[in-house]
């Protein structure tokens, strides 16, 4: 790691995360490289590697910062509510995951790739980000549904977060997916990211 302040070093670290998601918006991760990441910031590829050492750990910083969004919204949801409804609590989450498709789309990869082919102190990062965002939504679920006993909370956690990870697929169909199965005669209808959410939440929620 090269000499520096805290502040610079995460800025350094901020531009080469913020150009990968920038070329995440045309290119797909086997597209891209860490060469391309250095041509969109001030950095050589050779400098990219004084602070990450494959593209796969700037995803996961990317990754990283997209769950640290969803937190934020989350925590807000939990502030500005006194009490929802099943049927609210839902059309909120939903709409939450509706702002985070770049979370959702970085989610939908192989994530045993992506982790193995990160340092362990990357990846500890990452881990962190997860694990709060299972305790802020463990929190949320705590105050709206204050009947649900710790065991119904964790089973419930636990089965609407696998789905998540599978939700960006069903709604990001391309054209050519489009093509493959009407040619194969696989019925298709489409779903956004708020429709799909709200419909799993309220299917997993208890009834009031």
């Amino acid at each position: 790691m090269p000499k520096g302040s805290p502040e610079l070093t995460q800025a350094r670290k901020d531009e080469i995360i913020a150009a990968c998601e920038q070329l995440y918006q045309t290119m797909s991760f086997k597209e891209i490289t860490l060469k391309e990441i250095g041509e969109v910031t001030s950095f050589t590829r050779t400098s990219i590697y004084n602070y990450f050492h494959t593209k796969e750990e700037i995803f996961l910083a990317l990754l990283k910062k997209e769950y640290e969004l969803w937190i934020e919204e989350l925590q807000v949801i939990m502030k500005d509510n006194e009490r929802l409804t099943r049927t609210a609590f839902a059309e909120k989450i939903a709409t939450s995951l509706e702002h985070r498709r770049q979370l959702l789309k970085i989610m939908s990869m192989n994530m045993y790739d992506m982790e193995a082919n990160s340092r362990m102190e990357n990846l500890v990062e990452f881990k962190k980000a997860y694990g709060m965002s299972l305790k802020t939504f463990a929190e949320l679920v705590s105050k709206f549904f204050p009947a649900m006993s710790a065991q119904e909370c964790q089973t419930f956690i636990y089965q609407f977060f696998p789905f998540i990870y599978g939700i960006y697929p069903y709604t990001a169909v391309t054209d050519k997916q489009r093509e493959a199965m009407k040619e194969a005669d696989v019925g298709y209808v489409y779903m956004s990211v708020y429709d799909i959410t709200l419909k799993c939440l309220l299917r997993l929620l208890p009834e009031e």
